[in-house]
């Protein structure tokens, strides 16, 4: 069968180039596709593209906007099943998670397309008489997107489908490990009509392009997800031009688990918060802090369910965890847990590469766990963003909650408890962005604010209706009557 290459996509056409491969992480043999491997010229002319783009888009009524936006969901949804597939031989998650994150795509474009015919402003009386005052939402510009792998069509989603309702013309920089299920999106847009220079798609090395993008005269702001040494670069290069700029990097989330917990549901939302999806979500468990009255039997519990996950090749039926999403992910699991073992002795379950058979053919891990974790040890304070948990034991309520504010990301945590009280204290104490009960750490609707706190985030929230206050601003009247 023949490898499709997946051109990039600037003012309206396909450009070609070189090439670089996107490998299948669960069977290496397998080359996904071949991406055009975009140039600093390439991003700079998407830019421009974009910039004589903009004030035409702007000019679009919201609603009609809107509806563009529901044609591109629309487009999706009949390739669902296609576009699942895609993401988990590009990603390595398992199929069933796939097709839910495309389902969540679609439904970001609906959410927003919807927006187009509110696009809320303000209304307030004046102090003086015959004069009515009013403030009504802009755009700000085009918009660099810098997306991740972890989530490689819903974080596409989510950023852009609030940047072209408010108005914005963009560029999106996808992830070099998994950028077709973000050309996908693009594809879309152009199957459904949205202007020639309003979306644009530059693939490549970050390296490369990212100093194309930030410094492109005509961009206005830049939403990135990924990794916090790039993210404080690009504040750092952004903050030069008084980019208006959105951030959202590390985690080290926290469980807390009480002794008052249903049991079994705990176990298992540590379980899935932890290692489904890899473990590579920003917001999934990393750090489970269980009262010390419990600790042993929860931690017996724990190992005995991570033993019955099942990991391989996410296209199968019954596989809970794929794999690492290439080799370089693979290589710091494998050095953390070799750190886990220095610092907490072997791990209680797992602890090295899957190899043998099919194993052989990609970048497996097993799921880890380690005992007896403290504060100070790296693996208590560094991001692994891979299916390894360290275990740590508190005395009570208020040494939980001191042990997981102990760290300097503020992104996502989770308790689980049947106390009223206890959780009440953990909403308004716990100092990260994204909290939840009694459920998963990791798992969040497209509804509502999300980012997080400290070294996790920066600048305005995503998702929901806070998304439109990084992408439009304000322009405020007087007028006299």
């Amino acid at each position: 069968m023949s490898i499709q290459t997946f051109k990039n996509y600037i003012n309206g056409e396909w450009v070609g180039g070189d090439t670089f491969e996107n490998r299948n992480p669960a069977n290496t043999d397998e080359v996904v596709g071949l991406f055009t491997k975009g140039t600093p010229a390439d991003m700079t002319a998407a830019v421009e593209a974009a910039g004589e783009a903009q004030a035409k888009w702007a000019a679009t009524n919201g609603p009609a906007r809107g509806a563009l936006l529901f044609k591109v969901a629309d487009i999706l949804e009949k390739k669902f099943d296609q576009l699942g597939e895609e993401m988990t031989r590009e990603e390595g998650k398992t199929l069933p998670e796939a097709k839910g994150e495309v389902r969540r795509a679609i439904n970001i474009f609906r959410y927003f397309g919807g927006e187009g015919s509110r696009m809320p402003g303000m209304l307030v009386p004046s102090e003086r008489d015959r004069v009515h005052m009013f403030a009504i939402r802009k755009p700000i510009g085009v918009c660099g997107l810098v997306t991740p792998w972890n989530f490689p069509i819903a974080i596409p989603a989510w950023k852009m489908a609030p940047a072209l309702i408010a108005g914005n013309a963009i560029v999106v920089k996808p992830a070099s490990a998994a950028p077709l299920s973000a050309w996908r999106i693009v594809e879309a847009c152009h199957e459904a009509g949205i202007p020639k220079g309003v979306v644009n798609f530059v693939a490549g090395s970050g390296g490369t392009l990212g100093n194309a993008l930030v410094s492109a005269k005509q961009l206005k702001a830049i939403s990135f997800t990924g990794s916090c040494e790039i993210g404080n670069w690009l504040h750092a290069k952004a903050s030069e031009r008084r980019l208006r700029i959105q951030l959202e990097m590390g985690g080290k989330n926290p469980t807390i688990v009480l002794a008052d917990c249903d049991f079994n549901s705990a176990v298992e939302n540590v379980a899935n918060a932890a290692f489904f999806s890899t473990g590579q979500k920003c917001t999934a468990t990393s750090r489970a802090i269980v009262e010390d009255s419990i600790y042993d039997k929860f931690v017996a519990a724990l190992v005995e369910r991570t033993k019955k996950l099942r990991v391989g090749n996410g296209m199968l039926p019954g596989i809970d965890i794929g794999p690492a999403v290439d080799e370089g992910q693979l290589e710091t699991n494998l050095k953390y847990i070799e750190i886990g073992r220095q610092e907490a002795g072997e791990p209680l379950v797992g602890g090295h590469r899957l190899t043998g058979g099919d194993y052989d053919k990609g970048y497996f891990v097993a799921p880890t766990i380690f005992g007896d974790v403290t504060e100070n040890m790296r693996l208590a304070q560094e991001e692994v963003f891979g299916p390894v948990l360290a275990v740590m034991r508190a005395k009570d309520f208020a040494d939980a909650m001191r042990i997981a504010n102990n760290i300097p990301f503020g992104l996502s945590a989770s308790i689980q408890t049947s106390n009223l009280s206890r959780t009440f204290e953990y909403i308004y104490g716990m100092e990260a962005g994204l909290l939840t009960v009694n459920l998963p750490s990791a798992g969040v609707e497209y509804q509502l604010p999300f980012g997080g706190t400290k070294d996790s985030s920066f600048g305005p929230k995503e998702q929901g209706p806070a998304a439109m206050e990084f992408y439009s601003d304000y322009k405020t009247i007087y007028l006299k009557y």
